[in-house]
């Protein structure tokens, strides 16, 4: 089992078993190495040993492959250090460019000076940004080649639903057929709320491992 398998099943509805048991796949490329929360199941993708993955894990704890110590000594097996423990949702590609209806005035960018879009290429491929008045969007290949979507809301555009609207943007950028992931830190409440009102849906909890160089 690979972990673009896993995510592709997810996406399509079909989870992991929920008995409590702990997957150990290979990294699906150099640079994505972390652990994925399913429903009752998590999921490792580490170039490690999977013996040696399990044995830093208390028995019996559903919660145990997200929380710090393991977390800790996983980074530590791996050189790696730990990003935040997102929220990972996900929704279907929409057909067409964004509606009228969203009233984006949506501009290209490759203005990799932006705070969103340089960090964006630390962590993924293929990115494409596109700003408004206000705020950008975009979207590149993540973790296992997934689609993943980012927004940004400046403070002064905040509370008018620019955010959701950007988000909903997304599923119209992406190709046609595909899925497209979205990484939400929790306490981010606002963002949460823009994504899940755009059709993002929860499929777990994420956290990414990074090199040092990172």
């Amino acid at each position: 089992m690979s972990l673009e398998r896993i995510l592709a099943d997810a996406a399509g509805g079909v989870f992991p078993p929920a008995d409590g048991s702990v997957t150990v796949v290979p990294q699906p490329a150099p640079r994505d190495a972390g652990v994925i929360a399913f429903t009752a199941h998590s999921v490792v993708f580490a170039d490690a040993d999977p013996a040696a993955v399990r044995g830093l894990l208390p028995p019996g704890d559903l919660s145990a492959p997200l929380n710090p110590p393991f977390l800790t000594a996983l980074c530590a097996l791996l050189d790696r250090t730990v990003n935040n423990v997102d929220l990972l949702t996900a929704a279907p590609a929409l057909p067409g460019p964004p509606p009228a209806t969203l009233d984006l005035a949506l501009r290209e960018t490759a203005d990799q000076g932006r705070p969103r879009i340089a960090r964006a290429l630390r962590h993924r491929d293929a990115i494409r940004a596109w700003t408004v008045p206000g705020g950008t969007v975009l979207i590149g290949r993540g973790v296992a080649g997934r689609w993943e979507a980012a927004v940004e809301v400046d403070p002064g555009a905040r509370g008018a639903g620019l955010g959701r609207r950007l988000a909903l943007a997304a599923r119209h950028l992406v190709p046609g057929g595909a899925t497209v992931w979205a990484q939400i830190a929790p306490g981010n409440a606002a963002s949460v709320r823009a994504f899940t009102a755009a059709g993002f849906v929860p499929m777990g909890a994420e956290a990414l491992l990074l090199t040092r160089e990172d």
